[in-house]
């Protein structure tokens, strides 16, 4: 996420590196580059300019304290400032209603269709409602298909009407059903095209004055720049939207809209979006956005995933297991799969500070833990219980059962005592260890 960006502004830092004072020459170089590194992200000159300018006018009149560099407080001063252009503080997201209507706009491809049902999700597991998905794309039967394989699996009911050609009507349709039916949010996924036109933007429109919706969201894919940015504005203009969703922050992102698209149409980023799970939805902080894009990592975002996941009182289990060094592989098994829960891996990593750039350069696929995972489905469930149980012969059949080479479980055994004695390592501190959703 944001890697080259990120990379070219740790660059423009360096101009201040060894220095002793701020002074109007580093400063001006510093801001020259931190320029160029915005422009390179595809952020208009127009905002790239006044955002250096705020920077330097800060810089000129800054005092540099004893305790900080003038590299650090050029850092912070670049924070301050990237915070406030994404939008200064989180955006509240309106859910209230009787039902709640949020209607889903963008061109296709922006990843609507799969937002709809991440929302869905969200809203079901997070907020406690009750939601309906609506698919109203009349155009592309796919979208239809695929909001419902997304409604089953992540256990929510859609309304569709394969065979009426009036999405407005669909719209009104599927209000009342959620009125009938109890649902406190409907969510509506509309047509998108490859381009903007008046179609389309008619249609959406109708869809808006019918329904009068609680928000109206435009989800952009968050690779396509500045383009994203000049596509907002024209959806703007014609709907007045409420929010912005970035989408595909896992792919080869430069930081072209999330930098720009506040600025452009003064309508805040609401939710950020990365991979295919449905889990893999956060609400947008400008602040921890600021400290990712200059490399400081975001361990509040981090820490939130976790205690999503982990069960308070399962860990307290866990953690009493661990103190008696009865850790065993079930247990591996159960931490690995509420790990993968939490989203794409190397976005994980890179939440931590110093660590995304030491594995920028790595391939963490999603299925990394595949192979841990057929060899703990391969044993018993008393070889999984006992790990101290597992003979050569025992090795040697999960070895074939996983379809994994003797050495490979071996080693496999190995990390895993390992792991286990660092584990009574840390019991044995003064402090104790403390695991995931566990509070002092």
């Amino acid at each position: 996420m944001f890697q080259n960006l990120s990379e070219k502004l740790e660059s423009a830092f360096k101009n201040l590196k060894g220095e002793a004072r701020i002074n109007e020459l580093n400063i001006a170089n510093t801001v020259k580059d931190i320029r160029r590194a915005l422009l390179d992200a595809d952020v208009n000159f127009k905002i790239a300019k006044e955002f250096t300018d705020k920077v330097k006018d800060k810089a000129v009149g800054a005092k540099v304290l004893n305790a900080i560099s003038p590299g650090q407080l050029m850092v912070k001063i670049v924070q301050d400032e990237l915070t406030e252009l994404m939008g200064g503080q989180e955006s509240v997201f309106e859910a209230e209603g009787r039902p709640a209507v949020i209607l889903i706009a963008g061109l296709q491809g922006s990843g609507k269709t799969t937002f709809t049902g991440k929302l869905a999700n969200y809203l079901k597991t997070k907020k406690g409602k009750s939601p309906l998905v609506v698919a109203a794309d009349i155009y592309r039967p796919a979208a239809i298909d695929q909001l419902t394989v997304l409604a089953e699996q992540i256990g929510v009911s859609i309304y569709s009407e394969r065979e009426n050609k009036d999405a407005v009507s669909i719209a009104l349709n599927a209000i009342k059903e959620a009125k009938a039916t109890n649902k406190n949010v409907v969510i509506i996924d509309t047509a998108g095209r490859l381009a903007i036109d008046e179609v389309m933007m008619t249609e959406v429109a109708n869809i808006k004055a019918a329904v009068q919706p609680t928000e109206i969201l435009f989800v952009v894919d968050s690779m396509t720049g500045q383009d994203a940015v000049n596509t907002a504005k024209a959806f703007n203009d014609r709907l007045n939207f409420t929010g912005v969703v970035l989408t595909k922050l896992d792919g080869d992102t430069r930081g072209g809209a999330a930098l720009s698209i506040k600025y452009t149409v003064d309508k805040p980023i609401k939710f950020v979006s990365s991979g295919e799970k449905m889990e893999t939805l956060d609400v947008f902080y400008p602040e921890r956005m600021a400290q990712r894009i200059l490399g400081m990592g975001d361990i509040t975002t981090l820490v939130e995933k976790a205690q999503a996941q982990f069960d308070e009182v399962e860990a307290k289990k866990l953690e009493k297991k661990i103190r008696k060094n009865q850790f065993d592989f079930q247990d591996f098994l159960d931490q690995l799969q509420q790990i993968k829960k939490m989203g794409n891996l190397k976005d994980l990593m890179g939440m931590i500070p110093g660590v995304g750039k030491a594995v920028k350069d790595i391939d963490i696929k999603d299925d990394a833990f595949k192979g841990i995972e057929a060899m703990i489905s391969s044993m018993t469930p008393f070889e999984r219980a006992n790990p101290d149980s597992l003979t050569p012969s025992r090795r040697a059949r999960i070895a074939k059962g996983a379809g994994k080479d003797l050495q490979e479980v071996n080693a496999f055994m190995k990390q895993f005592e390992q792991m286990k004695q660092m584990m009574k390592m840390m019991n044995n501190m003064p402090m104790g260890g403390r695991f995931p959703g566990m509070r002092r």
